[in-house]
């Protein structure tokens, strides 16, 4: 099945086009899929794969207390990878067909309030090229909505200042142009001046608008430990997550009167209903509001 599973990967790259994210959760399901049915059920050809045997590996997921959205990506996985496999003529069938994926509990996303909100950015502290970096950062994060994946992947010509708007490609290789307000600006800037040359390595020549200590492309492993440093740093307690300042930008956009369909642009959702799980955020603030300063609550 090994042959078969680097195939697959083969064309999602190449024919699909999938981000390095997507692709990289693809093979990590599959992975772990191929090690259960050959480890637990003793098959290695795809030919021998039952719906049984899908039934014992979700069963497995279950039990060792995947959610039900792990389960439902999992399940999406192993589909594409049979219907794969039954155009290629690899297989004369695909055992995947009447497998349902699990009810999807829909948690609302950790948004942070306002005051956290500029907590957390005040909290780089500027008194040398890494404050102006993480700074940078932040506020870029907090103004425009863009996915981690898209922060670090930003180049030097991405972002226009003059012009007010960063560009990025998002999933799906899909371009979009977001704008920045000017507190983003003056600290994009400052770190252009004062931060970036710092960074750059006579060693690597990286085009990237993020560096690191070494110069290169800044990682979103890099990223999460630089959050989560000066979260503790800002004293804010609340579960933090490479999304939060995303998540927050949408939710604070929606709750002072912007219109859904332009936030579903600016953080590039294909589908308006992923845009309006952040309008039941904003309703469940307002009851915690209402609850928590009206009188006869």
């Amino acid at each position: 099945m090994e042959e078969q599973l680097k195939d697959f990967i083969h064309f999602l790259v190449v024919e699909k086009g999938l981000s390095r994210n997507t692709m990289m959760a693809y093979e990590r399901d599959l992975k772990s899929y191929h090690l259960f049915l050959k480890e637990k059920e003793g098959l290695d050809g795809v030919g021998d794969v039952q719906r049984v045997h899908i039934i014992h590996f979700l069963a497995h997921l279950k039990d060792t207390g995947k959610s039900s959205k792990t389960i439902a990506r999992h399940i999406a996985s192993i589909r594409a990878f049979h219907q794969f496999l039954l155009r290629e003529k690899a297989s004369a069938h695909d055992p995947t067909v009447h497998i349902e994926s699990p009810r999807l509990e829909r948690s609302l996303p950790k948004v942070l309030s306002l005051p956290e909100v500029e907590t957390l950015l005040d909290a780089p502290k500027l008194n040398g090229h890494f404050g102006y970096r993480d700074k940078a950062m932040l506020e870029l994060l907090y103004a425009t909505g863009i996915r981690v994946s898209e922060l670090i992947g930003l180049d030097i010509e991405d972002v226009h200042l003059t012009m007010g708007f960063v560009r990025c490609i998002g999933k799906g290789n899909k371009e979009r142009i977001i704008p920045i307000g000017k507190t983003a600006e003056a600290a994009l800037q400052q770190y252009l001046e004062k931060g970036r040359p710092k960074f750059v390595s006579k060693k690597h020549k990286d085009n990237a608008f993020f560096l690191n200590f070494h110069g290169k492309r800044l990682t979103r492993q890099g990223f999460w430990k630089i959050l989560k440093g000066l979260a503790i740093e800002a004293g804010i307690t609340k579960e933090l997550t490479p999304h939060t300042l995303r998540h927050s930008f949408a939710t604070h956009l929606l709750e002072n009167g912007a219109d859904l369909r332009a936030v579903q642009e600016m953080l590039g959702h294909a589908d308006i209903s992923t845009t309006q799980i952040y309008t039941h955020v904003t309703k469940t603030r307002l009851k915690e509001v209402y609850s928590k300063y009206h009188p006869r609550a």
